[in-house]
């Protein structure tokens, strides 16, 4: 049986792609009710193309399945029409964008997105969130068995000993979370804070989203249009304000970011000025992440008042990546130890048949031999009679319990088909069957 892992992200496929080949928490659960269950009747159709154990990852920024297959090429053509039926493409649509992985290189695939160094923002926290709810989804869907359980499970626990024992999410390295931080070394913690956010597109949302994870409990959304600002003000429990009164959000607000698309400044050096006159013991930190700027750059010459542009933010994310990528020798080292301590295991299971086969046949003899002596000693009262039926399940773990362990040590360092010919020829079992 071999591990295989297909999909794309970020790097294999265009936005345009991804976005259509995603799922929704409920589409996710409607896609899984549709694949076989453990434990559950045999699968229809070709046996080649069978999907053993199934476990899905979909992020804004990648679509994989993970599964146990007897053949990789078959059951790659299969999710590939599983894919296409449930996102409505056609498969070659998305085709060209996949990518597979296989056994050992899936291993490491996985372990590698688990630790954020898949991720477009490397040592992003949120990709282990979400390879927790990808296995745990997978478990009430009851589409994933030992072996897979196995490898998430291990894939998690490389996750967390990256992000505990290294660096790697320390500086934050995106946009959104840098400006934070600087508001942060400014006006210290954002809790309880007000903030202004200029614009009410798709950036504006994200920084409403930002805000309100961080503490910020107070928020202003100013847009051109009062009817956009008013939309987005009742998603977020904010005030809409319009540019006119762009003043009176300005003598409020703790924290000022700017995301429109106006093609020219918006907020201007007087405004500002004439806002912080009221205000003059309480800084003013102001964000400008639209290009081009909205802000005056004359704005950030007024006293208490700081300003950082893209520019500045760039330049910080930067430098925090430079940071983070001096970690990833040490992570990689951690994926290295968790993928050996996958495969051995994985290898140690080869042994199984021969192990379960040797217990069986210890199994009847002892059962054989202990009717004989028990017909032989009639008169033992139960009590006795279970001493000794005791002693006879205990003699063989005993005897049966070096030969299994070191049976076991031998297939996980991949000795397995020597020992286990070995052990089938000493013992007189016979041969494996096929699967």
């Amino acid at each position: 049986m071999h591990l295989l892992a297909i999909g794309l992200n970020y790097r294999t496929a265009p936005l345009e792609i991804r976005e259509q080949l995603t799922f929704t928490s409920s589409e996710l659960c409607a896609f899984l009710e549709g694949l076989p269950r453990q434990g559950g009747p045999a699968q229809n159709g070709s046996r080649d193309g069978a999907l053993y154990e199934s476990c899905v990852l979909s992020t804004c920024n990648r679509l994989e399945y993970y599964t146990l297959v007897q053949s990789p090429p078959a059951a790659t053509e299969r999710i590939i029409n599983l894919f296409s039926q449930a996102c409505h493409l056609p498969p070659d649509t998305f085709r060209p964008y996949l990518y597979t992985y296989q056994d050992k290189a899936a291993v490491q695939h996985l372990m590698l997105v688990a630790a954020s160094l898949d991720s477009m923002v490397l040592g992003e926290a949120q990709i282990l969130g979400q390879v927790v709810t990808a296995y745990q989804t997978a478990l009430a869907h009851n589409t994933i068995g030992s072996t897979l359980s196995r490898l998430f499970e291990m894939a998690i626990h490389a996750g967390k000993r990256v992000r505990k024992e290294t660096d790697i999410g320390l500086n934050p390295a995106s946009i959104s979370s840098v400006a934070l931080r600087l508001a942060q070394e400014r006006i210290g913690n954002l809790a309880g804070r007000t903030g202004l956010v200029l614009g009410a597109g798709n950036m504006g949302h994200l920084t409403m989203q930002n805000l309100v994870s961080h503490g910020v409990t107070n928020l202003l959304i100013a847009n051109r249009t009062q009817e956009r600002a008013r939309q987005l003000a009742e998603q977020w429990d904010a005030t809409p304000l319009t540019f006119d009164q762009l003043e009176t959000g300005l003598r409020q607000a703790d924290l000022v970011i700017a995301s429109t698309s106006a093609p020219h400044t918006v907020l201007h050096q007087h405004q500002v000025s004439r806002a912080m006159q009221s205000r003059p013991d309480r800084p003013l930190v102001v964000i400008d992440i639209a290009m081009p700027r909205d802000v005056d750059a004359e704005v950030g010459e007024l006293p208490g008042v700081y300003l950082y542009n893209i520019d500045h933010l760039q330049t910080q994310v930067a430098h925090n990546l430079q940071a983070r990528r001096k970690e990833v020798p040490e992570a990689e080292t951690i994926i290295a130890e968790e993928m050996a301590n996958f495969m051995n295991w994985r290898r140690s299971l080869s042994a199984v048949p021969t192990i379960t086969d040797l217990r069986d046949q210890f199994e009847g003899t002892r059962q054989l031999e202990l009717e004989r002596a028990l017909n032989r000693l009639s008169d033992l009262d139960e009590k006795d009679r279970e001493v000794i039926i005791d002693l006879s399940r205990r003699l063989m773990n005993k005897f049966l319990h070096h030969p299994t362990v070191r049976l076991r040590e031998e297939t996980a360092q991949g000795n397995g088909e020597l020992y286990t010919s070995v052990a089938r020829d000493l013992f007189a079992l016979e041969e494996e069957s096929p699967l």
